[in-house]
């Protein structure tokens, strides 16, 4: 770390969690500013989901969101959240979250939630090729030496260490196209016991590199010039509580790229085995030439 950096930390994330009630079923939430100038996706996400569970009782979590990325947001003007309750039922509730700046729609979702109940339970297992995140490289480790719009970001004032297999490719993609990869994910600092938090924080990681796979797949890295990521829609299902600030494994893929898009897909587990959530998302992605 540079000596002229401070501790990484996550008070990025409680900060774009804290929403500030403002009227009925009405939050405000202030962004992290970040170099590209666009509010950060799993932000966004992270926020509605927020947004949509402080207007259920607290005997309800959330079990899935599915939503529109709908135009970019400004990280130096607060996002206006407003939730409409669709239905509250005796095991579920429903709800629609719009995010929007100066009356500009950036984010539409509906959100799900549910009293858990005793049911059917079977899941998949972590994959025994995820790796030890101990002793992958850190983003700064990985990031020595460079000098990109985003290195700074990408190595100090994200809220989560993030340890990718294979390598990152954040300047340079290796000489073999995958289109899987695991990435470990585990916050700078101790994060309150509140479950729903982690739920948010949950929502919050996935849009980092959800879409690396498709980059990874033909060869190119995020830094190159040309390149050009978008994020369009987003579809999460929260399946087991865990702690975000313990590892946790994003198993990621790209099944498909078609016509300009390319769809990644994740799973994520806690390091002990257990699938918390899985989550696909569809978005741009424009190559050099």
């Amino acid at each position: 770390m540079s000596p002229t950096r401070t501790r990484p930390s996550s008070a990025p994330l409680l900060a774009v969690l804290d929403l500030t009630p403002d009227g009925d079923d009405v939050f405000v939430a202030q962004p992290q500013v970040i170099p590209s100038g666009r509010i950060y996706g799993g932000e966004l996400v992270a926020q509605a989901q927020r947004a949509a569970s402080l207007t259920v009782g607290a005997d309800r979590r959330v079990h899935s969101l599915h939503g529109y990325f709908l135009r970019a947001g400004d990280v130096h003007r607060p996002t206006r959240w407003s939730v409409e309750r669709l239905r509250d039922g005796r095991n579920f509730a429903q709800r629609v979250v719009r995010g929007e700046q100066d009356g500009r729609l950036l984010f539409q979702a509906m959100a799900s939630f549910q009293v858990p109940g005793p049911g059917v339970e079977h899941a998949v297992g972590l994959p025994a090729d995820a790796g030890d995140p101990e002793s992958l490289p850190t983003a700064e480790q990985m990031l020595t030496g460079t000098d990109t719009r985003d290195t700074d970001y990408w190595s100090y004032d994200r809220s989560f260490d993030i340890r990718h297999t294979p390598a990152a490719i954040y300047t340079r993609a290796d000489g073999t196209h995958h289109n899987r990869q695991t990435v470990w994910l585990r916050a700078w600092d101790r994060l309150p016991d509140d479950p729903a938090l982690h739920r948010a924080a949950l929502a919050y990681v996935c849009d980092y590199t959800l879409l690396e796979p498709v980059l990874r797949r033909h060869g190119a890295a995020w830094a190159d010039e040309g390149v050009v990521t978008a994020s369009l829609d987003h579809a999460m299902w929260w399946h087991h509580d865990g702690r975000m600030d313990e590892w946790v494994a994003l198993v990621q893929d790209s099944p498909v790229a078609s016509q300009g898009l390319g769809l990644g897909r994740a799973q994520l587990f806690s390091q002990d085995g257990t699938l918390l959530a899985s989550v696909v998302q569809e978005g741009l992605v424009q190559l050099p030439g």
